[in-house]
């Protein structure tokens, strides 16, 4: 029903930016909700950031005043992610949350783009 596709991950050092980005394509039912989670290695994958469709924002306390969620009309979501430090290494994944006729269909995940930050 829908598909993300995700790019913008990659090695960098400590106190540097990447901005990850993820195009929801939904053939059936609306896109309200786009997030952002990661998952670092021997950890549960947590929520990062989260953008309504209103284009209100949330953010994980970790990342507050260092990444930016946004989004654009075509469904696309961006993470701005500056002054990133070790703890930031994860798998970043794209979430979206669907509209349905009877509720939501929140499993919408994208294939994951590794983030590695070196100190």
């Amino acid at each position: 029903q829908v598909q993300l596709a995700e790019s913008g991950g990659g090695l960098v050092q400590s106190g540097e930016s990447l901005r990850l980005s993820c195009r929801a394509s939904s053939s059936r039912y609306p896109v309200y909700h786009m997030n952002w989670y990661r998952q670092a290695p021997g950890k549960q994958r947590e929520m990062v950031a989260r953008i309504t469709k209103s284009g209100t924002t949330s953010y994980d306390d970790s990342v507050r005043g260092r990444f930016t969620i946004s989004r654009d009309a075509n469904n696309t979501v961006f993470l701005q992610m500056n002054d990133l430090k070790p703890e930031d290494t994860a798998v970043y994944y794209c979430n979206v949350d669907l509209k349905t006729p009877t509720g939501w269909d929140l499993e919408n995940w994208g294939q994951g783009t590794q983030v590695t930050v070196s100190s």
